[in-house]
């Protein structure tokens, strides 16, 4: 989201967390691996890579911070006359169809975002760093990220199987796991910015789940929960992606 001989043309591989934008002044960076192919490309189709809920930070109007002047009062007051189970209900039957947000119109993306926006305005959690319900394995279920989607390569060299986010708050780690076709995987620490966002370093990578490969130390971003309880997360990723994911596994834990 890999083959690689020995000649001398490059292929490149991204990896990234899902690192919602810094605040004005810092920016954020998708890892750049190269190595070597036999192919020579025209275009960016032999890319592979490790593309988990990436994100990266240019202009931060843009982004996280952007997104959140537009969560009015009257959304929260709106929210609050809802039952939390019942918007639960009504973004999990939203993206049920879209295929992880692949087929997502841009209607079917707003009718997604407003009802996110809804639980947010509504989260109990307010320190979800200091909340045991963050830890363990997460299921990606649905994303507007297009370094995720990839919709413009064939189906069959997307990532087609199930795609993990892992985080423990008691070691500071976290971990993006692809499955099928490609089983990638990166390994980052988390430094605490406060209860709500952390810096990520990656620091290893591993390529079909068995080549390791070190983070040359330039794989830095931010993370930022903005809904989360026992069953669901909701995380804002660059230019106002949006992540949604459901708890797979709480007893997970991310290699030290």
């Amino acid at each position: 989201m890999a083959t690689f001989s020995c000649s001398a043309r490059p292929t490149k591989l991204y990896a990234a967390l899902p690192l919602p934008p810094a605040k004005h002044g810092t920016s954020h960076h998708s890892i750049m691996l190269t190595f070597p192919s036999s192919s020579k490309p025209k275009n960016n189709n032999s890319r592979v890579g490790i593309d988990l809920l990436s994100s990266s930070n240019n202009n931060p109007d843009d982004y996280w911070g952007y997104w959140r002047t537009n969560v009015s009062f009257f959304q929260f007051f709106s929210a609050k006359g809802k039952d939390v189970k019942s918007l639960k209900q009504q973004l999990l039957e939203a993206i049920a169809p879209l295929d992880r947000g692949a087929v997502a119109t841009p209607q079917d993306q707003q009718r997604v975002d407003e009802i996110a926006q809804e639980l947010e305005a509504v989260n109990d959690i307010k320190e979800p760093f200091k909340s045991n319900l963050l830890n363990g394995k997460w299921e990606l279920l649905y994303t507007t990220s297009q370094s995720i989607l990839k919709t413009k390569r064939p189906k069959l060299l997307r990532p087609n199987g199930k795609i993990y986010q892992a985080i423990n708050v008691d070691t500071l780690r976290a971990q993006n796991l692809e499955t099928w076709p490609f089983f990638n995987q990166a390994t980052a620490n988390l430094v605490p910015l406060n209860t709500r966002r952390v810096a990520v370093k990656f620091d290893f990578f591993r390529i079909a789940g068995l080549i390791p490969i070190k983070s040359p130390g330039s794989g830095r971003g931010q993370l930022e929960i903005t809904y989360l309880d026992e069953e669901l997360r909701i995380s804002r990723g660059d230019r106002g992606n949006l992540f949604i994911l459901k708890m797979a596994d709480p007893s997970y834990r991310v290699p030290l």
